[in-house]
């Protein structure tokens, strides 16, 4: 055989080897070309001071930062920066910014003291999502302890805490801009864990038009609990929860009878009439063993009690509800013994939650 004949059967060769290579996808980790997140445009009263960036090893899920002149600056915990307000989101696998497909969206509200990158956002959002679920998530900024209200007498320093005029106002129109959202009440859930419960309710009964769905993990939902106002004021005078710390009456005013009319206004316990017609679920443990980290026992115990209130008020209402009470969590998820703001326990909530949505709002 000739020098070349023998190189043109090499070449062919090879080049049979490497289109079998491109069919098998054993060269995808050199030839592909990650697909880059949306870029945001500013408006509806958010400046855009960080595009999304993929969070860590996700394609699905990215951060971005935005101001806003209703929350300039705030109680900054570890790792924030003063006035800018990260926003976390998830989207649904085969997402096509180009496309015609919208999508519905869930937004959950952080606990506190907490952000919304804290990782086991990422994880929830795209575990409960997986397989093809067609829902955007969105984790917008709360402080850590911003307690999702305007304030009623924020401490100078640090000027307006409006927080709810910026996330019901600001946030959820400028992702409807930027992102292929059903744009309407019945594409559109709000949750929340924690302080983030009490934040969803509250919104939810605030703005009923926008939301068809709300969710409560072990949220606080009750102020006139004593246990549960002791909880927000002591939040207050925490330095992990921001720095700096500010005054007992920053966020709903006098906690102290006749003057603590904010507090009873703003309890989402009381006031669910406002919910008919939306879907409604609470999610909560009762605290399991107490000689077993009794700090977070308690705290779920407490909070237990308040959704029990808020469970009673919803039955007198008439109100259609799920309520999910799985007591020391051995029978809810794999590692959850039903202690606040247990990993384990949060995901089975969500889990469960985005179940409820897919069967209620509007999707693909």
């Amino acid at each position: 055989m000739s020098r070349t004949s023998q190189r043109r059967r090499t070449l062919a060769a090879l080049g049979v080897t490497f289109a079998l290579v491109s069919v098998l996808g054993l060269t995808g980790a050199a030839t592909r070309t990650a697909t880059a997140p949306p870029v945001f445009t500013d408006g509806h009263g958010l400046t855009v001071v960080q595009q999304p960036s993929w969070l860590s090893g996700s394609e699905r899920s990215f951060e971005f930062a935005v101001r806003t002149d209703e929350v300039a600056k705030y109680s900054a915990m570890a790792h924030q920066v003063p006035g800018e307000h990260v926003i976390v989101v998830t989207l649904p696998e085969g997402y096509d910014t180009s496309g015609d497909t919208r999508y519905p969206v869930q937004y959950h509200l952080h606990g506190h003291p907490d952000r919304p990158d804290n990782g086991l956002n990422q994880q929830m959002f795209e575990e409960s999502t997986a397989g093809g679920v067609p829902l955007i998530s969105v984790a917008p900024n709360g402080s850590g302890r911003g307690w999702y209200t305007n304030w009623v007498s924020p401490p100078a320093e640090l000027g307006p805490q409006n927080w709810e005029n910026f996330h019901l106002g600001q946030v959820i129109p400028f992702v409807d801009a930027n992102l292929r959202t059903i744009a309407a009440r019945d594409g559109r859930a709000i949750s929340g864990h924690s302080m983030g419960g009490f934040g969803a309710f509250h919104y939810a009964e605030s703005r009923p038009e926008l939301f068809g769905y709300v969710g409560g993990f072990s949220g606080g939902l009750d102020l006139l609990n004593q246990a549960q106002r002791g909880a927000v004021l002591g939040s207050t005078q925490l330095s992990g929860s921001g720095t700096p710390t500010v005054p007992p009456d920053a966020i709903f005013g006098s906690p102290i009878w006749p003057l603590d009319t904010v507090w009873n206004e703003k309890s989402p316990a009381q006031h669910v009439a406002s919910l008919h017609g939306m879907g409604v679920a609470m999610y909560t443990g009762n605290g399991g063993n107490l000689l077993d980290n009794p700090v977070q026992a308690i705290a779920e115990s407490v909070v237990r009690d308040t959704n029990l209130v808020t469970r009673d008020h919803l039955l007198a209402a008439g109100i259609p509800h799920t309520f999910i009470d799985y007591g020391d969590g051995s029978t809810w998820a794999e590692g959850c013994n039903g202690k606040h703001a247990q990993p384990a326990c949060l995901k089975a909530d969500m889990n469960h939650f985005v179940g409820l949505l897919m069967a209620g709002l509007s999707h693909p």
